[in-house]
């Protein structure tokens, strides 16, 4: 399944991707808000990993337990090879059925590579696969809309829905925004969202 290319063009430059991705941990102030709601020792759904550097590597530095999804076998290969304490596994996001629950969900630079239309249906997902109390945490853009971007000259889409559209979506998922900051200047310019699901596990949600 493709959307928009996406899955093609990360395996396609998945080399590419594993050059040019910084090594430094520039969203360090988010992930360590992040952990503060997932306590220690809990199990991390990453989805979206790449090749699991730096967010993955740094979870795992600090005793956490990852479970990293990606489209891209190659990307998930390099996970494997350096990261075997990791759990990897080659999959959409937007078919994820793990039949299990997590301590903490990350979509970390890869949601808003989805349509307008997956990005709404995520949420009955991440809501089936969140602890009581688990944060959410993803990047967005700053409003209703499409942008397609370009990655070694191939076009590169990106899709985002109104804020007060997000904040909904979250509410009736059972989560609950703890932090929303546009264009975060001390983290590259993500917009970035927060969210814990403290009542995610009790709410009966509808899987698209």
């Amino acid at each position: 399944m493709s959307s928009h290319g996406i899955i093609e063009l990360y395996e396609r430059r998945a080399h590419d991707y594993d050059h040019d991705r910084s090594r430094v941990l520039h969203e360090r102030a988010w992930i360590e808000e992040f952990l503060r709601h997932v306590g220690p020792s809990g199990t991390i759904l990453d989805l979206g990993c790449g090749m699991g550097e730096p967010i993955a590597r740094h979870l795992l530095e600090r005793g956490y337990r990852v479970l990293g999804v990606d489209s891209s076998p190659t990307l998930i290969e390099l996970c494997r090879a350096r990261f075997p304490a990791g759990e990897w596994l080659v999959a959409d996001m937007r078919l994820v059925q793990l039949a299990r629950r997590f301590d903490g969900i990350l979509a970390w630079d890869s949601f808003f590579h989805l349509s307008r239309n997956y990005q709404r249906g995520m949420f009955a997902r991440f809501a089936a696969h969140a602890e009581p109390g688990a944060p959410l945490m993803f990047t967005s853009g700053i409003s209703d809309g499409v942008v397609i971007g370009s990655y070694h000259g191939e076009p590169l889409h990106h899709a985002s829905l109104d804020p007060a559209e997000y904040r909904r979506l979250l509410e009736l998922s059972g989560f609950d925004v703890r932090a929303h900051r546009l264009e975060d200047p001390e983290c590259g310019g993500r917009t970035v969202w927060l969210a814990t699901g403290d009542r995610a596990g009790h709410v009966v949600v509808k899987q698209q």
